[in-house]
């Protein structure tokens, strides 16, 4: 199967990268950013972040759902950062009930990414959120950019 070559740039950030900024909105409507560990898990065709219910962003989330989400490359000495691939998602973010079928596939995503987590989440603070995304901007170079909806980033999210 033939796969875009943004599709496949975007494809390949999400699954090179593992922090993201997170975007939320607190209890007045202001914005807080934060950095977010994230894994895919492909199933739901989502990004899931495990969190603990003391970080502001988490409290965020839980009272108002709407996130954007930003995965970016590093920066590389002596390039320039105008052109670093990236893409900016925006969002719904759900808190999963424990030992669901939804947070045991983000349990097993996120540990596969991350497992040396495995001890954060037997914490009773901590809980696997999902974040579901509804549209984006990628930017894979310089004058390279493309919006994206839901169902065009589900694709991206679920394996080829």
């Amino acid at each position: 199967m033939h796969e875009p070559r943004l599709t496949r740039a975007l494809r390949e950030l999400l699954n090179s990268q593992r922090i993201a900024s997170l975007g939320t909105l607190n209890a007045e409507g202001g914005p807080f950013v934060s950095m977010v560990p994230f894994a895919i898990e492909p199933s739901a065709a989502c990004l899931v972040i495990h969190v603990s219910l003391l970080a502001p962003h988490t409290r965020n989330v839980l009272s108002n759902p709407a996130v954007s989400i930003m995965v970016m490359q590093p920066e590389v000495a002596g390039e320039p950062v105008h052109a670093l691939p990236r893409v900016s998602m925006d969002g719904t973010a759900a808190r999963l009930q424990p030992d669901s079928p939804g947070w045991l596939a983000a349990r097993r995503a996120y540990l596969a990414r991350f497992p040396e987590a495995e001890p954060m989440t037997h914490l009773g603070d901590f809980s696997f959120v999902a974040i579901y995304p509804t549209a984006a901007r990628q930017v894979a170079g310089f004058g390279t950019a493309r919006p994206l909806d839901a169902e065009e980033l589900a694709g991206v999210l679920r394996p080829v």
